[in-house]
């Protein structure tokens, strides 16, 4: 396949920029569906004029279908998508990026999507439809799946589709941040679970709170009982944050705030902030799982992206986990560059 794409690339160098280009239509049209001729122009950065023809070419060939609500994909359009999908990392040079990040990081797998996601936001959604993929690849039987919060696994609950051949159970692998509820760990737990057609469980506390709280909750009957509920699943899908960023959510003391400056903290997860070499520098006491519940865990999967999230992940990876790393082109390409 690899050789295949470098001779159509020297002989007809056309084929694959416009291929390329009726992808990109697709792939965001499945995405944001429906949605207007002029939005599209915007969001993909193709002029009108250009655009126009291109989904005549679409139409004509029942890849999509065009309503007064806007552009959807066909059965064809949504089939053909699928099988280019493969094909289409090959052209762009992401398997192979997946591979080479694979090893540097030395991890299970890494899934990378086309884009970046600091730069467009459809890309965070092409990541949580990657990831609700890989999530679907790994479930076998019952299954317990905890996730975090934050936009990114957003994006993942808003992707997810029905599962009925399984019995799914979601539990949040943390308490809540107190940030928009939308990003709250139990709200993507409960949406997650109303999309794959499952059930869900919700944990009622704090992310963090003080040592003595800390102690005195986890104690609790009922609290102990989703912990163990929790810290047993079957699969954990989570997001790497950016320290600072997460500090600020958390509205961190001015003392601790102090420790993560002066550690030099770069990246963030399960209330651990890491320096660049990996190091914990601070922790968080948080209800729910953490860093060493990890290892017993069968299936781990992080899900960041955006080049502005490298450093983030590269730290965090530092881990030697045996995870998958759902990410994106713009993040991988700055990690490959360190």
């Amino acid at each position: 396949m690899r050789e295949m794409i470098e001779v159509q690339k020297k002989l007809v160098p056309d084929l694959l920029s416009t291929m390329q280009k009726r992808y990109q239509i697709l792939q965001y049209i499945r995405l944001m569906q429906p949605i207007g001729r002029r939005s599209l122009s915007i969001s993909l950065g193709i002029s009108e004029r250009i655009l126009r023809a291109e989904v005549q070419f679409l139409k004509d060939r029942n890849l999509i279908s065009i309503e007064t609500s806007g552009m959807t994909l066909t059965e064809d359009g949504t089939n053909l998508l699928r099988a280019l999908e493969e094909m289409m990392k090959d052209v762009l040079g992401l398997t192979l990026m997946e591979n080479k990040l694979k090893e540097k990081l030395n991890l299970k797998r890494v899934i990378i999507v086309s884009g970046d996601s600091d730069q467009s936001s459809w890309v965070k959604k092409e990541m949580g439809r990657a990831c609700v993929t890989c999530i679907k690849e790994h479930l076998s039987g019952d299954n317990t799946v905890a996730v975090t919060g934050g936009t990114t696994l957003a994006a993942v609950a808003e992707m997810m589709t029905p599962d009925s051949n399984r019995d799914l159970l979601f539990v949040p692998a943390r308490g809540g941040l107190g940030e928009n509820v939308e990003n709250q760990a139990n709200t993507i737990c409960a949406k997650m679970a109303e999309r794959a057609m499952g059930n869900y469980r919700l944990l009622h506390v704090p992310d963090q709170l003080s040592a003595e709280a800390w102690q005195s909750l986890i104690e609790e009957p009922s609290i102990k009982e989703l912990l163990k509920m929790i810290k047993s699943s079957s699969m954990v899908v989570h997001g790497i944050g950016d320290a600072m960023t997460m500090a600020e959510r958390r509205r961190t003391a001015a003392f601790d705030m102090e420790k993560i400056e002066h550690g030099k903290a770069v990246a963030e997860a399960f209330g651990y902030y890491f320096d660049e070499t990996g190091k914990v520098v601070h922790k968080v006491h948080t209800v729910g799982i953490q860093l060493d519940d990890l290892a017993n865990l069968k299936n781990v999967i992080a899900v960041a992206g955006g080049s502005s999230k490298a450093k983030a992940i590269h730290a965090y990876m530092k881990q030697s986990l045996d995870s998958i790393l759902v990410t994106d082109e713009g993040a991988a390409k700055e990690l490959l560059r360190d």
